[in-house]
Order: C-alpha cells, then structure tokens, then sequence
C-alpha cells in the first residue's frame, strides 16, 4: 500500500528527491543519543553557523566516528562490553548508535570537538551567489535552429 504523496502539488515540479529524504530522516528517528542543534550567530569574519552537540558520555575520541556521506552527516558510537569486569548493577550499557541528520545543498561542515562528554560538529552554509538567467523565447517566425526566416520573396 502506499502513501499519497505530500508533495504532489502539479506546482512542485522535481521534489521526489525531498520526499525520499523526509521518508528517511522519519525511519532514523531514534531517540538515543540526545542532541540539541543551536544557531551561533555572526562573529567578526565567520558567518552564520550551526551547532549539532550529542550527548555521548562514556565515549571516548576513538570511539566515535563521524562521516559526511552523500549529503548525509553520519555520527557512529561504537563501545566495546568490558569482559573483565563483573557487575552488581549494570545501569550504563555499553551501546552503540548511529544518529544522521540530512543537509541541504552546499552545507559545509567545518568540523568536531569532544569534550566534556559533548560532541559538537559545527556546520556553515555559504551564502548562495545570486543568478538570474535570461531564457530566449522563440516564435513562430523562427526555424529551428534560432534564425528568423526571411518572409519577402524574389
């Protein structure tokens, strides 16, 4: 069975990309771990920013993997069960996990920090150049090719 289309509008011409995404993003809604995503504001020469910070006490640096895969930033936690250890209480699991957040188009990420048990990936969108493009619009007293037909006769 599928599900009609949220962008099907006969006005939104080339989204299925988009919707494609959205399904993904859905499927990958897990809650583990927490993150907080903040806008940090122009300082000086850097420009807007963005901040996704995880929560991933516990992990250490080698533990964490961060990837950006086609359009896709990718966040992997991988921890290890000591064997060595025999418990009594065993309230903190070792786990692992895999948190992605999809980007828009030219997206830039400008790298990670690990501290205090926070991972934090910093991201900056460039400002896009402003294009305006001229379409030629051809007549009918044109031919195929772009030339305009003489109509006078000899």
């Amino acid at each position: 069975m599928s599900r009609p289309s949220s962008l099907s509008s006969p006005f939104l011409l080339g989204f299925d990309e988009i919707e494609r995404v959205l399904d993904r993003v859905a499927k990958a809604a897990d809650g583990y771990p927490p993150y907080n995503i903040e806008r940090i504001p122009r300082d000086g020469d850097n420009p807007d920013r963005l901040r996704i910070t995880l929560a991933v006490a516990g992990f250490t640096r080698d533990q964490l993997e961060v990837t950006l895969e086609q359009s896709q930033l990718v966040i992997r936690g991988r921890q290890q069960d000591d064997k060595g250890r025999q418990y009594l209480h065993r309230g903190i699991a070792a786990r692992q996990f895999q948190r992605s957040f999809v980007l828009a188009e030219g997206m830039e990420v400008l790298g990670a920090d690990l501290k205090n048990g926070l991972l934090s990936i910093d991201l900056v969108r460039p400002r896009p150049e402003c294009i305006v493009k001229s379409i030629a619009i051809k007549g009918s007293d044109e031919t195929e090719d772009g030339i305009e037909e003489d109509s006078t006769t000899p």
